[in-house]
């Protein structure tokens, strides 16, 4: 599914000077169906009560959903942006830990790419349930 030419490399290369690298957002893996990315909770990630703000979950499933659809479709001819975002937050984390956030396509059509984005703590415990639908546009 995934263009023949994504490495983790690559996908890592991209957070390079922008949010992703404000945020330590990491690319660690994908396969035929998903992406994963894992973020430290600390001082650029934390809300005022000192645990995870629910803004930045947001950011790393947008940053999962948006370069997993991207990486679907031929960069030369067409581009997914972001259309809407839904995110439940289920549990806390705490400074210290990394979030770990894995995006797995749940529909990939001609026009729109739906994904889901769960996000966990190190111990596999669900902090993040989130969902985002791309929008497939022409290049002009």
């Amino acid at each position: 599914m995934f263009h023949p030419n994504l490495t983790l490399e690559l996908l890592n290369s991209m957070a390079k000077g922008n949010m992703l690298e404000h945020l330590g957002i990491e690319f660690t893996e994908f396969g035929s169906d998903y992406m994963k990315a894992k973020m430290p909770v600390d001082h650029r990630t934390t809300q005022p009560l000192n645990m995870l703000h629910g803004g930045a979950s947001v950011a790393l499933a947008e940053t999962l959903g948006s370069m997993a659809s991207n990486f679907c479709v031929d960069h030369s001819v067409q581009y997914c942006v972001g259309l809407e975002i839904n995110a439940n937050h289920i549990c806390s984390a705490m400074p210290g830990e990394f979030v770990l956030g894995t995006a797995k396509a749940i529909h990939i059509g001609k026009r729109t790419h739906v994904w889901e984005i769960r996000i966990t703590n190190e111990k596999d415990k669900l902090v993040s349930l989130c969902r985002i639908t791309n929008m497939v546009l022409d290049k002009k």
